[in-house]
């Protein structure tokens, strides 16, 4: 904890490699009263002190820059309501800053934009994240699951061992039986051309299944490969994004997310249904398709250390189970 006397005036704490990062930087000026501004870069001094209280607060640079007063610490969007709030009404970017970020609603939507532009220019420049947290040593669903990661039978721990920002690659085999009725079976066309889950029925289907995370992302992939005997081989390809505490989002190719929480609870991994969403620009935005569509559910279930078994099933309101696909997998590599 820092002391009231440590560090005197405000401190922007930002990152050095990132151009707009540091234009923004070295062009925020605060009111005077506020005291001095003291900039502190992210990627030389990691053993500042306001760095190590930083990180206790798990407080990610890479997601957000961050300012301290002397008593409070603003992350993000926050941080830029903070420059608008407190900076001073000389100069283009104090001005803009001031014209742009006044409003909450508009740096949350604004937010994910500039973040998503930063990222770009550090993948362009083929500069490494600065990874304070050192998340790249977590698995990612440890963070989802919190405490109840610890209860995790060891299949699923070896199921779910892909860490954020890396190129982890673990492999599955399994059999499904895959059924389904209803609107799915009605607009199947629809969903092959989304290139969503597959709207087919026939038992005793070859499944593999690829988990992969991404070197500059956090996001964790299901990459699913149905070999049907009717037709071609399928691909269902989805990644899942945590959005906050154990609340997830899996996004399809088409940009439509299933929303669900996903929790650990009397000794199976549930994925509870939540909503839907479409997926724009950095942000999820409801849409009201459960009645339309059905809610989702899915169960997996140890059965050793190497195999589990799991289910998918979409519930209509009216017609009961219109989908669903259950069977057994064996951890491969």
């Amino acid at each position: 904890m820092i002391n009231d006397n440590e560090l005197d005036g405000i401190w922007f704490v930002y990152d050095g490699e990132c151009p707009l990062c540091t234009s923004a930087a070295l062009a925020l000026k605060i009111k005077k009263e506020y005291g001095t501004l003291n900039l502190l870069n992210a990627r030389e001094e990691v053993d500042h002190i306001l760095i190590k209280e930083i990180n206790a607060q798990a407080l990610d640079l890479d997601e957000g820059m961050v300012i301290y007063d002397g008593k409070q610490f603003y992350h993000g969007k926050d941080a830029l309501r903070f420059m608008a709030r407190f900076g001073e009404y000389k100069g283009l970017f104090n001005l803009t800053n001031k014209t742009l970020y006044w409003s909450n609603s508009f740096a949350s939507i604004s937010y994910p934009w500039l973040r998503g532009i930063r990222n770009t220019l550090l993948r362009k420049k083929n500069i490494d994240r600065i990874d304070n947290l050192d998340l790249k040593s977590i698995p990612t669903f440890k963070s989802i699951l919190g405490e109840q990661w610890n209860e995790l039978p060891p299949v699923m721990k070896k199921h779910y061992a892909n860490r954020p920002y890396t190129n982890d690659d673990y492999v599955v085999e399994g059999i499904l039986d895959v059924k389904c009725s209803g609107i799915i079976k009605w607009f199947s066309w629809v969903f092959w051309f989304m290139k969503g889950i597959p709207p087919h029925t026939e038992n005793n289907v070859p499944v593999t299944v690829h988990f992969r995370s991404e070197k500059n992302t956090k996001y964790f992939h299901f990459d699913r490969i149905f070999h049907f005997k009717s037709r071609k081989p399928y691909r269902f390809h989805s990644k899942m994004i945590q959005t906050k505490d154990n609340e997830i989002v899996e996004v399809m190719k088409s940009r439509l997310g299933w929303k669900m929480n996903f929790l650990f609870e009397d000794g199976l991994v549930k994925l509870k249904h939540r909503g839907y969403v479409l997926c724009a620009f950095g942000h999820f935005i409801p849409l009201p398709l459960t009645l339309f569509l059905g809610s989702g559910n899915a169960v997996e279930e140890a059965v050793d250390d190497n195999t589990f078994n799991m289910s998918v099933t979409i519930t209509h309101p009216l017609w009961g189970e219109i989908y669903g696909y259950k069977g057994q997998f064996k951890i491969k590599q």
